[in-house]
């Protein structure tokens, strides 16, 4: 699990009681951020006619902005901003994630979005935006969104209650979806190199019988890692503007 484990880089540093220390965690959001700066900045010439890179981003953008239209409508655009940086923040930290630099000695890739920390606080963000915008659109009004219309009058306190913690649990079911996905797979990945090593270190036969049958599971997990690194982002990102919509378009 040494993958996973959270370690300053510069010795602790402490103020005032709180560790303010710079650990390999930060370290990974910051070249997430420098890469995803790299990918906007040479994706922003607006050029007449696009390279492959500007089409890049201009591609991934109008993704984000139809699925926003078509979930929300056409105010959904001004959420654009917000969204398209939170597909593209998940994105590519579970890409980063997967680089594969753990064959030069003491190094290894590090995942932040297998932390429940920093999936639960882009969570919350989300969720936070969506009750701004809700009681500032519609007051107390916004309470009518945990009571479907037609509900019958004594069902009301009852589907009030259940639609209200079925509300207050989005953040940490949104946040604990991708979490989960990117610990199994790496996890997944950790035993199956395992018994790969394990298996090349044993009797003669051991490597045909089992490193060979996992490296080669290694493989086809590793793939469907870049899926799922893709599919998360897009979840996480869909979710986030289903759930806006709610607050926007009040039924």
């Amino acid at each position: 699990m040494h993958q996973f484990t959270i370690e300053p880089l510069f010795g602790r540093i402490e103020v005032g009681g709180l560790d303010l220390s710079f650990t390999n965690s930060a370290l990974w959001m910051v070249l997430t951020l420098g890469v995803l700066w790299v990918f906007m900045l040479g994706g922003m010439k607006r050029e007449l006619v696009p390279g492959r890179w500007q089409a890049a981003v201009e591609s991934v953008h109008g993704f984000i902005a139809g699925m926003l239209t078509a979930n929300i409508g056409p105010e959904g655009r001004r959420f654009v901003p917000y969204v398209f940086s939170l597909f593209m923040f998940i994105l590519v930290a579970n890409l980063l994630g997967l680089l594969p630099i753990g064959i030069i000695p003491g190094l290894h890739a590090f995942t932040v979005t297998s932390h429940l920390t920093v999936t639960g606080v882009l969570a919350i963000i989300s969720f936070s935006m969506v009750l701004i915008i809700g009681f500032a659109r519609h007051g107390f009004h916004f309470f009518s969104l945990f009571v479907p219309h037609g509900t019958p009058l004594p069902m009301i306190p009852l589907i009030f209650f259940v639609e209200l913690v079925s509300f207050l649990v989005r953040p940490f079911s949104l946040g604990l979806r991708l979490f989960v996905a990117m610990m199994a797979g790496h996890i997944l990945l950790k035993v199956l190199a395992g018994f790969v090593v394990s298996g090349a270190n044993a009797a003669w036969w051991t490597p045909v019988v089992v490193s060979l049958p996992s490296m080669l599971l290694m493989v086809a997990i590793s793939a469907l890692e870049l899926l799922v690194c893709a599919i998360q982002a897009y979840v996480f990102a869909l979710l986030t503007s289903l759930y806006l919509n709610d607050a926007v378009n009040l039924h």
